[in-house]
């Protein structure tokens, strides 16, 4: 038998062919993003990308399918789920029809180094296995906010008779304070605001410049409120799958990943300038109606959260902190 394995290795290398084990073969992962591609919640994943492609050379490559042009952004976490891709850049607020809890994933603004060493981000790999069969290798822009944009002018914290469009991450303070909630994927937005079908929408205080809604906003809620989450997921088969060097190089690039939300500090006070300067006018009630927003929106945050996942839910929220 010995002699066998060894006349078929020769054979192999004289017709020069690698007999090298499976695991030690270059893995290609499949990847898409929920966001468009080149805007600014696909950027940093892009050069994560980039990044592993470069470095991983002979051992795990990433080929970029691309955004929603490739899988509806509300598809994406299902994709995952079954395999139709083994990676995803893609918020949690996309998946909440599968996972209840990744809807108080906006409400943890604590920095990934501390998720990391508190059991934090252990929890919510365990949800994402259970739930998404993935696994939760990174979140980005845990230092970016939010905020509710306007076509109309508002004279108190009340959307009464207004339409405004959501995902989940604003579905409940929208209606908590009186609005009509439009769920719409982001590619729909510009048009419903230019025909007047929304009279608002939510996003962070970053990107709008990117998908030319500057062009039909003209006001911005103030104070800013809850925490961005872009997660990268993988494949939780196409991750066992993995050897240890594949799993390595993915871990340490999503920690370099996750380090760039450092570059936010100084984007976030320019793009509120650049929002200025295109005519977009801050709305502000001041300090006392600030609070109150701010309370009303982690409260009915956290409610619809435990109420749907009481017992994760509960957990998640310890963890938060809030």
């Amino acid at each position: 038998m010995r002699d066998r394995r060894t006349l078929s290795a020769a054979l192999c290398v004289a017709a020069g062919l690698s007999v090298a084990p499976l695991q030690a073969q270059e893995v290609t992962l499949r990847a898409v993003s929920s966001f468009a591609e080149g805007t600014e919640f696909s950027k940093n994943f892009e050069r994560f990308v980039e990044k592993v492609n470069a470095d991983g050379k002979g051992v795990v490559q990433i080929n970029y399918i691309g955004g929603p042009r490739a899988v509806p952004p509300f598809e994406v976490g299902n994709a995952v789920r079954t395999r139709v891709v083994d990676m995803a850049n893609v918020t949690g607020a996309f998946y909440t029809n599968l996972m209840p809890e990744a809807d108080g994933f906006k409400l943890i603004a604590k920095p990934m180094s501390a998720q990391r060493s508190d059991g934090t981000w252990a929890h919510i790999n365990e949800l994402h296995n259970q739930k998404l069969n993935a696994w939760y290798l990174a979140r980005q822009f845990h230092n970016v906010p939010f905020h509710i944009y306007l076509t109309k002018k508002i004279e108190k914290l009340d959307f009464t008779g207004l339409k405004i469009r959501v995902t989940p991450v604003y579905k409940d303070i929208v209606e908590a304070l009186g609005g009509t909630a439009i769920t719409t994927a982001p590619g729909e937005v510009y048009t419903a605001l230019e025909r007047g079908v929304v009279d608002g929408y939510g996003w962070p205080v970053t990107g709008i410049f990117d998908l030319g809604w500057d062009k039909v906003t003209k006001f911005r809620l103030d104070p800013a409120f809850y925490s961005v989450e872009v997660n990268v997921l993988v494949n939780l088969d196409a991750w066992k799958g993995l050897n240890d060097r594949q799993k390595k190089l993915l871990s340490d690039t999503a920690l370099w990943l996750e380090g760039l939300d450092s570059e936010k500090v100084g984007a976030i006070q320019a793009e509120r300038q650049r929002h200025a300067a295109a005519g977009i006018q801050a709305i502000d009630f001041g300090p006392a109606a600030a609070q109150e927003f701010l309370k009303k929106a982690n409260d009915v945050a956290w409610a619809s959260v435990i109420r749907r996942a009481p017992e994760s839910g509960a957990r998640l929220r310890q963890l938060a902190g809030n």
